[in-house]
């Protein structure tokens, strides 16, 4: 795809979008899917590359995966022993599929040789691969940070395990899931965890997949094991990453945003609550019989806000920044520049480049109200900053998004729901 023009969009925006399935939910309902007793279906899966991924790594290692229609995946379960014992598995550029799918190996028995892009072999392992290490594994090459590395699998020892948690809150979903597998119980502590609402997500499907997490606070877990895991059918819902775009979008240009199907209550997904965040700027958010709805007011109040939990939308947030009344500090974020690119400095330069003042810091973005001129986006291969810089183009002329495929990570037909909100008015309907 050709660089990418963001046209402004009509102040009148009133569109319902109905957005592809959450790339976390879908990956996680995966592997407890393949671990489990009995085939289970999946439905409403996210199709795009990351999953895609965590499919074929699925079926690499013996699960079979079948495509039935568009979204519906039906999984053989495994019972915990996975089938194939000399696998190489290519993630791409899936961390999920990396940490997840590491976890699951180590309790297994065999040798399995992982690796990834050039963008994934910059991001860390090293923690998750020593733990694993201290609850059986083998690892090569040794103190091995990063992948490609060759992990023998030997079943976890299960016992008492300390885990620091400021890297990626995927090492502790990847050592709860494959937890239940181990030969004893897992008691986890986690040393000043992160993005914690990823980790609540895990133990919720866990326990809709049968087996129930004890935990005494956000950092001690007890994994009973053995333990196993039942099939079921299980839907997924909409991506909340995702609709963080779609939602500022309704908040930077005062029109109204519907996302079908998602709810501010009881959704799985953290980052849902970045629409707490534009409340707390002055838009209108409630849910309907449709689904979560934003309408923006014509007012973007600035703000100093901890986004460590949803860091996944911070750049969301960065994005509209700019329109804001007064100055936007974001802040418990340093996690984001171990992520796809560093997010900070990728936001910082972008912003700049089209002319706002930014001030950064170890794990902190400051954006100074302006109006961006028009520039040249590069989001460094990063779907999250492409999908971003969207949403400042609906109200700046002239910025052009490079590399826009990137996006097919975890969405790819976002440029064509774009495109409708772009277009749509009062009487539009953006469904999709």
């Amino acid at each position: 795809m050709p660089a990418r023009p963001i046209r402004p969009a009509r102040s009148d925006l009133d569109v319902v979008v109905r957005l592809p399935g959450s790339k976390s939910v879908t990956n996680r309902a995966l592997l407890l899917a393949a671990l489990a007793q009995g085939d289970s279906i999946v439905l409403d899966a996210l199709e795009a590359d990351d999953t895609s991924a965590f499919v074929d790594g699925l079926r690499a290692l013996g699960v079979g995966v079948e495509r039935q229609a568009a979204g519906r995946l039906v999984v053989e379960g495994t019972a915990g022993r996975l089938p194939a014992a000399r696998v190489a598995i290519d993630c791409r550029d899936a961390g999920t599929a990396a940490r997840f799918l590491l976890a699951a190996c180590a309790a297994s028995h065999g040798v399995y040789t992982l690796d990834g892009s050039p963008q994934l072999r910059r991001r860390p392992m090293g923690a998750l691969l020593r733990a694993l290490e201290m609850l059986g594994a083998g690892v090569e090459p040794a103190a091995a940070e990063r992948l490609p590395v060759t992990l023998t699998g030997r079943g976890l020892s299960g016992g008492r395990l300390g885990l620091p948690g400021n890297v990626s809150s995927q090492f502790v979903s990847a050592l709860l899931m494959a937890g239940p597998l181990g030969a004893a119980p897992l008691s986890l502590l986690v040393d000043a965890p992160v993005s914690r609402p990823y980790t609540d997500m895990t133990v919720a499907m866990m326990r809709d997949f049968g087996v129930t997490v004890q935990r005494e606070t956000h950092e001690r877990f007890t994994v009973p094991a053995p333990a196993a895991y039942t099939a079921r059918e299980y839907a997924v819902e909409p991506d909340a990453s995702t609709a963080s775009y779609f939602f500022a979008a309704a908040a930077a240009t005062g029109g109204r945003v519907t996302v079908e199907g998602l709810r501010r209550d009881g959704a799985l997904q953290g980052d849902v609550r970045f629409v707490d965040v534009l409340e707390a700027m002055g838009a209108e958010v409630r849910d309907t019989a449709q689904g979560l709805q934003v309408t923006g007011t014509g007012l973007l109040n600035g703000l100093t806000v901890d986004m460590g939990d949803i860091s996944d939308t911070f750049m969301t947030l960065a994005a509209i920044a700019p329109f804001a009344l007064s100055p936007v500090t974001i802040t418990g974020i340093g996690n984001v520049r171990l992520k796809e690119s560093d997010r900070i400095a990728t936001v910082e330069e972008n912003l700049r480049g089209a002319g706002i003042r930014v001030e950064s810091g170890p794990d902190s973005l400051r954006v100074i109200p302006g109006t961006p001129h028009a520039a040249e986006i590069d989001p460094r291969g990063d779907h999250r900053i492409a999908m971003s810089f969207a949403v400042t183009g609906l109200r700046s002329r002239g910025l052009t998004i490079l590399d826009p495929d990137c996006v097919g990570k975890t969405c790819p037909g976002f440029f064509d729901l774009w495109r409708r909100l772009e277009q749509s008015g009062a009487a539009d309907d953006a469904t999709g």
